[in-house]
């Protein structure tokens, strides 16, 4: 069998994984990208992924130079406030609410939110117009070799394929960090998020809301209106019995143990459509290379969903390594490109991580006493001008 050539293989087909192939694509580098799950790309098929994910401002950035933000724009929500609300009081009524909002440091919102299924139709027809890029749904990656000037893949197919550069995007799981021997640290916290969409009688004023009781928090992101009313995507985060408990309710009790837990932020709250339940843990790479191989996204890291971090961590690790691409593309996935790579990515990564993991530890909080440190800590953060700027700026990736 001939052995295909190629610049770039990318494993992975979230997500991640496609608009990395639409960078890298868009920069003028040949990509294979696989996956073995076609992605699904209408909400209403079984598998569709009822998930939002809100771009900050450096990722719409990034996704513009990759020729798709274009697609996007119509369909995005803008969130131009951060409000977190403590509701962790004997009754569960906000008693704190702070507005973090993106004018204070910016004339753009902090970011705009899309549904991921949406997310995945539009990137595979941008791919689609690439034609130095070759998207194989349904194919995976099955092993490699590296030597020093490339790697040799092979595909679930058998297709063999010999690139200088692989790139894992192929989630928590990844096969490529498996195949290369990079372990990773997990944490576990018991909980799990139930996911869905919620109208509701409220408007949400392009206001992204964190409420903070406990078992993790209670996040309605804006999304467009619904058959003309207000409409949040929302993580529900519990310990996870409770969230399967939860997500087993039918739809009119559902809802209203939703709006309770919501704290009434936007009136009564009715479930649209389907409920997904997730995993909730935390997990970084020990480190991001090996040879000819970098890790990006879910193979590199994973967070709670908090402060809309994962995603925007990932385009900050596909965003340099393709920096470093189009610097020196006579060295694609050499060793000084990786250790750059390396240097410039993980200790950032591992400090985002632990920033992530103490704010959920923090909204985990069930006796009174720890909730009440938690909305007497968030007064005093809120309260200072500057510090309160710069962990703006910090959540949008700045550094």
């Amino acid at each position: 069998m001939d052995r295909l050539e190629t610049d770039i293989v990318i494993a992975g087909g979230g997500v991640a994984g496609l608009a990395c192939a639409a960078a890298f694509g868009s920069a003028g580098f040949n990509v294979i990208c696989v996956d073995p799950a076609p992605p699904v790309t209408d909400k209403a098929l079984e598998g569709a992924d009822h998930r939002t994910t809100a771009f900050f401002q450096g990722s719409r950035r990034f996704l513009d130079e990759a020729g798709i933000w274009s697609r996007l724009e119509a369909h995005a929500a803008a969130l131009q406030v951060m409000r977190i609300v403590d509701a962790g009081g004997e009754i569960a009524e906000p008693r704190v609410v702070k507005d973090f909002d993106a004018a204070d440091i910016s004339d753009l919102p902090f970011g705009w939110n899309l549904p991921n299924w949406l997310l995945r139709r539009e990137m595979v027809a941008r791919l689609a117009e690439l034609p130095n890029v070759d998207f194989r749904a349904g194919t995976g990656f099955a092993h490699m070799v590296t030597r020093t000037g490339e790697a040799l893949v092979t595909l679930s197919d058998g297709t063999a394929v010999r690139a200088k550069l692989v790139i894992g995007a192929d989630g928590r799981n990844s096969a490529v960090r498996q195949a290369v021997g990079i372990d990773a640290k997990t944490t576990r916290y018991g909980q799990k998020a139930v996911v869905f969409a919620v109208t509701h009688p409220h408007p949400h004023n392009n206001v992204s809301t964190e409420v903070h009781r406990s078992g993790g928090p209670f996040t309605l992101v804006p999304l467009p209106n619904h058959d003309g009313k207000p409409c949040s995507a929302v993580v529900w985060m519990e310990h996870g019995p409770e969230t399967l408990r939860l997500a087993a309710l039918d739809a009119e009790t559902f809802s209203a143990e939703a709006t309770e837990r919501s704290a009434g932020v936007y009136g009564p709250l009715a479930l649209v459509g389907q409920r997904q339940v997730w995993p909730i843990i935390s997990q970084v790479a020990d480190r991001l290379t090996a040879e000819r191989t970098a890790l990006v996204a879910e193979a590199a890291h994973v967070v709670p969903p908090i402060g809309a971090q994962g995603l925007n961590m990932s385009v900050g690790d596909m965003s340099y390594l393709l920096d470093l691409a189009k610097a020196r593309p006579e060295g694609l996935g050499d060793a000084k490109m990786l250790a750059d790579y390396e240097r410039r990515r993980h200790p950032e990564i591992v400090l985002r991580v632990r920033g992530v993991d103490a704010l959920n530890r923090a909204s985990i909080a069930g006796g009174q006493v720890l909730r009440d440190a938690r909305a007497k800590g968030l007064e005093t953060l809120y309260g200072f001008e500057p510090l309160r700027k710069t962990l703006m700026q910090l959540g949008l990736g700045a550094r």
